[in-house]
């Protein structure tokens, strides 16, 4: 029987891992040597003292951070949930650092779109103080001590921020899927050293876009107007998106066009400058000598006919827009005004009416926060779910997985019912927050939300029930969340942090902490090794023992205690792939020797125990 890892997905020994399989080599008793490393690597190693590099104080701790272990678990909280029994979204409660490491096994490779709107470092927000020896505890008996402002008197005040965000981020990358995306909102504060950031983590060959959102105005700088002003007043956001791999492709998005555009087409220069000599060739007369023309030559050719036709036998009855919409909307028109000059030489194509135009990097048609005053809830200023929706569209199919770790008042969650709602799409959301206390002077205090998580969770209720009343929908849109709590491990064989052997030792009897249940001890088996927290868990009694069959029973969790022989043969009769028992849940040596050969009798050879 193999003994189930207590501690979280361990990135280090991945790495070495696949140094191994690249360059066995370079292994020398199971150590990696960087000299023989240097040299299988050849030209392609920094040798120079003098480089182009990003760096800061604390950035090696950074590292040593994302690559950190944890015994910590994610405890279930029904009573705080909606839906429990048949929701696939997830509401976390906790560190993001420590909740993103506990995700690791479980999530790994599994999330199409990351977006995050982290604190902007303005000087009032909040910049979290990880502790590199124990962050979880730190989380638990300091949390509060640990979310304070970081004033830009600080002398550490750039060097605090990224040395929250590097180890965040670069744990998030190692959840995305190959063809993922992560998009991260920003203002002027910090969008170079994000966006430095970022090259580093996810490669700069795999940045796509700064999107620029706009901001309500503040006029502040009215009443300096007579004296002269230091800058503009700031008017947009930034989104920076950056893809997981350079396979990634973004799906097209479009804003709504204007009346005018919506109903008239218009001609365009046919011509561009990506230089392509198999795409010159001659339209009407003329080739062009650099750039090149936009479509293959057998669709341009066909193009110039479609409009011959048209100004030979329907340009006296039809306008081109109703002639292109009374043929189905599908021809192509080239034409050449032979008086133009420049690169074309006047050969145009003519662009179709159309109801959206395909945006840019500039969405400054849209705000960056709204209002959630229609669902009662004070907060101020949350990003605008029209915003996040469109982040949606462009970056996810309909049926992703999207995380949010800096979720605040959840308006990522509340994008994801909003988009499924309209698209009949079944996305799935993870929001993870830290329990930031309101301020008591705050409406939202005095409203009786005493954390933002309260408030988050409020809003996906409300917001689920206004979207299924608006869209006459009921059971067919998921609109619930399972709710979790970052905490120690429920087990004290795992509990490193303990300072009383003697009693430990004493207590492994019964290796379950005080006031923790089976279930906690089910999913943190589920997270340890490495199954969603969705997944379907049917609690039976089988053989006057109480089971956990997972996953339509493909693992059978048994934590009992003084098991018999004759009640493992029946776990093993329903044909589990997997199975868990406590390591001393067996009655005596010889039940737990001869167990083993009863299950792989029936099949089951993946045995594990904690």
């Amino acid at each position: 029987m193999q003994k189930l890892e207590g501690k979280t997905f361990n990135v280090v020994q991945e790495n070495v891992e696949k140094l191994k399989e690249l360059f066995p080599e370079v292994m020398i008793e199971g150590k990696i040597d960087i000299d023989k490393l240097r040299i299988v690597l050849g030209e392609n190693v920094e040798k120079d003292k003098e480089r182009y590099e990003f760096t800061w104080n604390g950035k090696t701790q950074s590292i040593e951070l994302a690559q950190k272990q944890t015994t910590g678990t994610l405890l279930p909280c029904k009573k705080e949930s909606l839906n429990w029994e048949t929701t696939q979204n997830l509401y976390l409660e906790g560190d993001n650092l420590e909740v993103l490491r506990i995700l690791q096994s479980a999530y790994r490779n599994k999330i199409q779109i990351i977006y995050i709107d982290p604190p902007y470092n303005t000087g009032k927000d909040f910049v979290y103080k990880d502790d590199f020896h124990d962050n979880l505890n730190n989380y638990k008996i300091k949390s509060n001590e640990n979310m304070k402002s970081n004033p830009e008197t600080n002398g550490r005040y750039h060097t605090d921020w990224l040395n929250m965000m590097y180890p965040r981020l670069k744990i998030a990358k190692s959840l995305l899927k190959e063809d993922g995306f992560i998009a991260v909102s920003i203002s002027d504060e910090e969008l170079h050293n994000l966006r430095k950031l970022l090259d580093e983590i996810f490669g700069e060959n795999n940045f796509r876009n700064d999107i620029l959102v706009r901001r309500y105005d503040k006029n502040i700088n009215n009443q300096f107007v007579d004296k002269g002003l230091k800058s503009l007043n700031v008017g947009s956001e930034h989104i920076l998106i950056y893809s997981n791999s350079e396979s990634a492709s973004l799906n097209a998005v479009f804003r709504k066009s204007n009346e005018e555009r919506s109903s008239n087409g218009y001609w365009k220069g046919f011509w561009n400058d990506a230089d392509r000599p198999t795409m010159r060739y001659d339209i009407l007369g003329f080739t062009p000598t650099s750039g090149q023309w936009k479509w293959r030559k057998e669709l341009a050719e066909q193009a110039v006919q479609n409009y011959i036709e048209y100004l030979n036998n329907f340009s006296d009855k039809y306008t081109l827009e109703e002639y292109w919409e009374n043929t189905g909307k599908k021809l192509k028109f080239i034409r050449r005004r032979e008086h133009l000059t420049g690169k074309n030489m006047g050969v145009e194509h003519w662009v179709a009416p159309s109801e959206g135009i395909l945006r840019s990097s500039n969405w400054n048609d849209l705000l960056v926060s709204e209002s959630i005053s229609n669902l009662e809830i004070p907060f101020d200023s949350p990003k605008s779910t029209e915003v996040i929706k469109e982040l949606l569209k462009m970056l996810s199919d309909d049926n992703a997985t999207v995380l949010d770790f800096f979720s605040g008042s959840s308006s990522t969650a509340h994008a994801v019912l909003k988009l499924n709602a309209e698209e009949q799409a079944a996305r799935k959301f993870i929001m993870v927050q830290l329990q930031e206390p309101t301020d008591e002077k705050s409406d939202a205090y005095k409203a009786g939300y005493k954390n933002i998580c309260e408030i988050g969770k409020e809003r996906i209720r409300k917001a689920g029930e206004k979207i299924k009343t608006q869209h006459a929908l009921t059971d067919e849109l998921d609109t619930g969340f399972k709710v979790f709590k970052l905490d120690e491990t429920n087990l004290k064989i795992w509990d490193e942090e303990s300072l009383n052997l003697e009693k430990d030792l004493l207590d492994l009897i019964d290796p379950v902490k005080e006031n923790r249940t089976q279930e906690d001890v089910v999913y943190e088996i589920l997270l340890k090794y490495g199954i969603e927290l969705t997944v379907p868990i049917e609690e039976k009694i089988i053989a006057s023992k109480n089971v956990y069959l997972v996953g339509m029973g493909y693992l059978l969790i048994c934590l009992e205690q003084n098991l018999e022989l004759d009640e493992i043969e029946e776990f093993a009769k329903l044909s589990p792939a997997r199975i868990v028992f406590y390591d001393e849940g067996f009655k005596d040596d010889t039940v737990r020797t001869n167990a083993q050969q009863i299950l792989k009798r029936y099949g089951v050879h993946d045995i594990r125990v904690i």
